[in-house]
């Protein structure tokens, strides 16, 4: 049996609007977009939404549209498009580690990386569970630091019940393996009003929209800005999506609570996902971590050999690649990071994934179990 590692819940209603979209012959930044947007705010309980075409740009214009320059700490153990976006910006980033148990950043990995050239933290929610939001606010309060959230794997996701995406300036994704998606494209979040006409300029080529209002051929740049802009059919998948986004991210903890109850009694191969208090969990990964560093491979090559889509997210961490090799300081000791890299496991996990499925997954790691013996 096949089961690959996400897939997206695409059904008759987002190709119903997407072939409605085309032939209205308007494909770009149009209605679905405001919809979208409008929905979005009032879920995550902020004032202004802005749909882009990835995360990682949203994460780009929330440094830009800020006017930020000098070092950004950023987890070492998460996609590399946080590093990307950094760099991007003209901006240092900064490797910090990462909690061994939820995975994410805390305020204590946090606090040993801030000297007086910090600008801004990034913080990366790690596989749909959000970090410690109200001591990572205040520690930003403390030392004047901009906070942003990449909330890429944190759609629905809450932190003592606000949120995620909502404490600081959210960056979201909206991509297919992602808890809602709309093929490619994000969402940037904030409740300050200035920053959000700036970062609609800057991912519009520059142009303020209220300097065309009298003139709508008037198209003069305020910014140096991008297109990362989204486009309407691909807003118009992600109003359908996001309708369903509490029974979806439901499904997902539905199946990781099945892998629960299976990993729990084997503690001598696995240890479990752990979910912190004050977090709700939205897994867009499920995360396994193996006991044994050489049990790795072993069990991905078998599952994958049984055609299950097991990998690794992430490995090998960013201060462990050629290419950030002149952002890492002579003190980056980053021993959970590492442990990590080499220890987790990331198994299926999508809402349309069924019971066989599942059974298959826990079946074939049994099988592994049984032959390493």
């Amino acid at each position: 049996m096949k089961v690959p590692l996400c897939l997206p819940d695409i059904e008759a209603d987002e190709i119903n609007i997407v072939t409605d979209v085309l032939k209205s012959g308007w494909l770009a930044h149009g209605k679905y977009n405001d919809e979208l947007e409008l929905m979005f705010a009032k879920k995550i309980g902020v004032k202004h939404a802005i749909t882009m075409n990835s995360c990682t740009s949203a994460l780009e214009i929330s440094l830009k549209a800020s006017n930020i320059k000098g070092e950004v700490i950023i987890p070492s153990f998460t996609f590399v498009a946080t590093a990307n976006a950094v760099i991007n910006s003209d901006c240092i980033p900064v490797f910090c580690d990462v909690d061994l148990e939820t995975r994410n950043v805390t305020p204590e990995s946090i606090s040993k990386c801030i000297t007086k050239e910090t600008k801004a933290i990034i913080v990366v929610h790690y596989a749909g569970q959000p970090c410690r939001m109200d001591e990572i606010k205040s520690l930003c309060d403390k030392h004047s630091l901009l906070l942003i959230e990449d909330s890429a794997e944190t759609i629905g996701a809450k932190w003592n019940g606000k949120q995620a995406g909502s404490f600081g300036i959210g960056c979201f994704s909206f991509f297919p393996t992602k808890n809602i998606t709309t093929a490619e494209g994000g969402m940037f979040t904030t409740n300050d009003r200035s920053l959000a006409d700036r970062a609609r300029a800057i991912i519009s080529h520059g142009i303020v929209k209220s300097d065309k209002k009298n003139k709508p051929w008037h198209r003069e740049a305020t910014y140096v800005g991008h297109n990362y802009r989204m486009p309407n059919p691909l807003a118009a998948i992600g109003v359908i999506q996001f309708k369903k986004l509490d029974y979806l991210n439901k499904k997902r903890k539905e199946i990781a609570k099945t892998y629960d109850l299976y990993f729990a009694s084997k503690a001598d191969y696995f240890k479990l996902p752990y979910v912190d208090k004050g977090a709700e969990h939205v897994y867009q990964m499920y995360t396994i971590q193996v006991t044994n560093e050489q049990y790795r491979d072993s069990l991905i090559e078998y599952l994958n050999f049984v055609e299950i889509g097991a990998s690794v997210h992430f490995d090998p961490p960013l201060h462990k690649q050629k290419l950030y090799g002149q952002y890492i300081k002579s003190n980056t000791n980053l021993t959970n990071t590492i442990a990590l890299s080499k220890t987790l496991i990331s198994l299926p996990i999508y809402p349309s994934m069924t019971n066989e499925q599942v059974k298959w997954v826990l079946n074939s790691v049994q099988q592994w179990v049984n032959q390493i013996n």
